[in-house]
């Protein structure tokens, strides 16, 4: 296999970019379990299980000999995004990378990709809550390359250090599953719910489907079982509700959520939800519920969005950027 690099005198001599290959694996998932701003959707056995479907373009950068930084990526076109396929992205760093040296990687990056005919890079910037340290390095650097802010998710998200404000609404509807009986188990056999309630309900409502096929979760479960988990409750021994949690050390975060006609009634996903916060989450900093939005981000749903914040939670937004890769001279100007 043909491996193509990019190194230059007049940018930094010791910054070297290169594609991701397979012989990387091991070195790859190094870096990303001591990453300050990396979870375990940037490990490459979850990046992998959608490979079909993604052109994958995913760079490292190497100080060196030394792997200093990785960018998890896909291409389409003459673009390269920070990761389609991924919740997150963006650049992948060390805690002790410096301002400067970040600042000469991202340049490397931008004129690596430009030298391969790559117009923008579309970069997908994770949340702060799941990093280790500040990681705001490149939202600072895309004000100097003019990048164009092309999407913000308004995201909700409980801070579990502080006390939560759960509304009166909320509670009795938690009281009333709880005065029924409802059962939650945590299962890894999924197929019903995916099959009898997300399935349907995505199909009927948004007139979408999963991004990830039940076979898929389970296999990515088995993975990484202390990562994804599911919930499913019972009344009277009927499925009525269920959801999947992605679990990274600092964040719990719900995945797929779905419940059948009868949840107003029982109060099943409030019940479900407070289990979750109050038990499954209580070791985190943080319960994420994710976007309420359609339309990329222009429109809020009002009644998701106001159900999440009557469980105590407050908007964090994420980024998303675009970037001429020619651009990557204005980094010159930076330091002085």
């Amino acid at each position: 296999m043909e491996i193509t690099t990019y190194s230059t005198t007049q940018l930094v001599k010791q910054f070297t970019v290169r594609k991701y290959q397979d012989a990387d694996f091991i070195l790859w998932n190094d870096f990303i379990a001591k990453a300050k701003n990396a979870t375990f959707l940037f490990h490459r056995d979850f990046m992998e299980y959608h490979k079909d479907r993604f052109e994958d373009y995913s760079l490292l950068v190497f100080e060196g000999e030394k792997l200093v930084a990785l960018l998890p990526a896909n291409k389409v076109g003459n673009t390269v995004f920070s990761h389609q396929g991924l919740t997150y992205g963006g650049l992948i760093l060390q805690p002790s990378c410096k301002l400067k040296s970040i600042i000469q990687i991202f340049k490397n990056i931008l004129n690596f990709l430009n030298q391969q005919d790559i117009s923008s890079l579309y970069l997908k910037q994770i949340p702060s809550i799941y990093c280790s340290y500040p990681s705001d390095e490149i939202n600072y650097l895309m004000s100097v390359l003019q990048g164009k802010t092309v999407m913000k998710h308004n995201v909700s998200v409980i801070d579990l250090r502080r006390k939560i404000l759960i509304s009166k609404s909320r509670k009795e509807c938690i009281r009333r599953g709880q005065k029924l009986g409802l059962q939650i188990k945590e299962e890894t056999q999924i197929d019903a719910f995916w099959n009898t309630l997300l399935i349907p309900n995505l199909r009927d409502k948004y007139q979408s489907k999963p991004v990830h096929s039940a076979a898929e979760i389970k296999k990515l479960m088995q993975l990484f079982p202390a990562n994804i988990r599911h919930f499913n409750v019972y009344h009277q021994n009927e499925l009525v509700c269920g959801t999947t949690l992605f679990i990274t050390p600092f964040v719990a975060k719900p995945q797929y959520i779905s419940g059948s006609d009868k949840n107003n009634l029982l109060g099943s996903l409030d019940y479900l939800y407070d289990y979750l916060i109050h038990e499954i989450a209580k070791e985190k900093d943080f319960f994420d519920f994710g976007p309420s939005h359609e339309n990329n981000g222009l429109q809020i749903v009002e009644n998701i969005n106001f159900w999440k914040e009557s469980f105590g939670a407050h908007s964090l937004v994420q980024d998303f950027y675009e970037v001429p890769t020619v651009h990557f001279n204005r980094l010159d100007r930076i330091l002085i």
